[in-house]
């Protein structure tokens, strides 16, 4: 038997200016055929897990497409039909496929089409038909579709943020594949869909409110009949109709099963949706905070998360522990005209800088200051660890490390970089351990990794197109009524809103 593997993950932040190009795929995933293999079969990623969950089921593992790019913007229409067409020629060239493992993310939206996922799982649902089987995965901050779910036999989702069971996931689809082809079980899938957007800083799964929510799915997985469940968080920063929180069960063979199953989950969630509003803290108010607490403390900056999509240029943080004159403090920011600048000075130089605030008005100014230059590096480093993500090697490219007299590290990029790794830092020759505060420009992918340094966490309500307080964000295209932006807003189990959601989303652009 053959199975075709299938990858296509952006997520898309609509309230980022900027666009996501086919460049984007280019610099970080971008690959057909036996490349695939090569590139992810070891990684810490779903993908990787469908290789490796094939090979002890015996199965042959058919490398088709894969394409991965940083969140960012939406998409370019001619990238996503670039990207389609690739993925088309892919599989022409793939030969006869029994089955088909796909790792959508669930939150990508182009210019063209605002359920990007929804619609190239259409696309090889209606290529193959219904006899062959279409398992996936996909990302903890979907924001699933009824067409993305009407594409696919089963599909499972991450289950940890920061997201470290990623090829765990992919191992668990490839065993559901293999069953299914062997005919030990026959998956059918439903879906709830509430109208709930639940805040990033409420979106750590092992803490509350979230942990409940994990116990109650696990505890279902127990009941006979039932092959897997999943529940989505929702990607609160694409303004699309199907923005929000989901449930899906997976029964062997018993669809009413499966849509009493997901009801009574999301239900659950829908009871206790009051708990999933943010707890916001003020600047001032974390600083305060991050004062009284051992050292070093790391500070997550929310409003500037470039997990989500933002674009690491964000100042708010790098001003107040500067004008605090705070003591050793750290901060990442892209810049790639300054890091031009500081390379040219050289080390040991000192020069006036202004640094971060370019992109837009969101993120706040530039931060101006005498600096001294420290240090210059190619800005590439790897990490062997299992990291939200799954990526083992980072580009961010040429970097200077430039510091204030008062003691304020600022690392300059010349590309967005997540803060996944600390090797980010140590590669550059830094310590994590020398500062007193660190600021990661994320809410929960960074503390994977932090959490090895940094005694103490405090997420920060900084304002930018991440912004933890969704009443900052102008939506258009949402659903509505909606909680919590709507606090009288209703749910009634059996789908009754997921028609709605999926027309609306199917066939619009931006």
């Amino acid at each position: 038997m053959r199975v075709g593997i299938v990858a296509l993950l952006q997520e898309s932040n609509t309230f980022v200016s900027g666009r996501t190009t086919l460049e984007h795929f280019e610099r970080d995933l971008l690959c057909e055929g036996a490349e695939v293999r090569r590139r992810m079969a070891d990684a810490h990623h779903e993908v990787g897990g469908f290789f490796a969950g094939l090979a002890e089921n015996r199965i042959d593992a058919v490398g088709v497409f894969a394409a991965r790019a940083l969140p960012f913007g939406v998409m370019r229409s001619g990238a996503l039909e670039e990207l389609l067409a690739r993925m088309d020629r892919a599989l022409d060239r793939a030969g006869e496929l029994d089955g088909l493992l796909v790792a959508p993310h669930g939150a990508t939206v182009s210019e063209s089409e605002l359920d990007v996922d929804g619609h190239w799982l259409a696309r090889l649902r209606s290529r193959y038909g219904n006899s062959l089987p279409i398992i996936g995965t996909f990302d903890l901050h979907a924001n699933l579709s009824p067409r993305l779910v009407a594409a696919c036999d089963a599909l499972v989702g991450y289950r940890s943020n920061p997201h470290l069971d990623q090829r765990e996931r992919g191992v668990e689809a490839a065993n559901l594949m293999a069953r299914t082809l062997r005919g030990k079980a026959r998956p059918t899938m439903a879906a709830s869909f509430l109208p709930l957007a639940v805040n990033i800083e409420r979106q750590l799964t092992a803490a509350e409110p979230c942990r409940s929510l994990c116990e109650r799915a696990d505890a279902m997985l127990t009941t006979s009949g039932v092959l897997s469940n999943s529940f989505a968080l929702g990607f609160p920063y694409a303004d699309v109709p199907q923005m929000g929180a989901a449930t899906i069960v997976v029964t062997d063979g018993d669809r009413r099963q499966a849509q009493a199953l997901s009801d009574e989950l999301a239900g659950y969630w829908w009871e206790r949706r009051a708990e999933f509003n943010g707890q916001f803290l003020s600047i001032d108010e974390a600083l305060a905070q991050a004062a009284r607490l051992d050292e070093p403390v790391c500070l997550l900056d929310m409003g500037d998360n470039v997990g989500g999509g933002s674009p690491a240029d964000g100042t708010f943080l790098a001003h107040a522990l500067h004008e605090r004159r705070c003591g050793p403090s750290f901060v990442c920011l892209c810049d790639p005209r300054a890091v031009g600048q500081a390379t040219a000075a050289g080390r040991g130089e000192r020069v006036r800088l202004r640094v971060g605030g370019h992109t837009d008005q969101l993120h706040g100014p530039p931060l101006e200051a005498d600096f001294t230059v420290r240090g210059l590096a190619s800005g590439k480093f790897s990490e062997s660890n299992p990291r939200h993500g799954g990526i083992v090697d980072f580009d961010q490219g040429p970097t200077a490390i430039v510091v204030t007299d008062d003691g304020l590290t600022v690392m300059l990029t010349s590309r967005r970089m997540a803060p996944l790794s600390l090797n980010q830092l140590t590669s550059c020759g830094l310590d994590p351990a020398s500062f007193r505060f660190l600021v990661a420009k994320g809410v929960h992918a960074p503390v994977a990794a932090y959490r090895e340094a940094c005694r103490q966490m405090i997420r920060v309500d900084t304002p930018g197109s991440t912004s933890a307080d969704l009443r900052r964000l102008a939506y258009c295209r949402r659903r509505r009524p909606m909680y919590p932006f709507e606090r009288d807003a209703a749910w009634t189990a059996a789908g009754d809103d997921c028609g709605t959601a999926g027309e609306a989303a199917s066939g619009q652009s931006l």
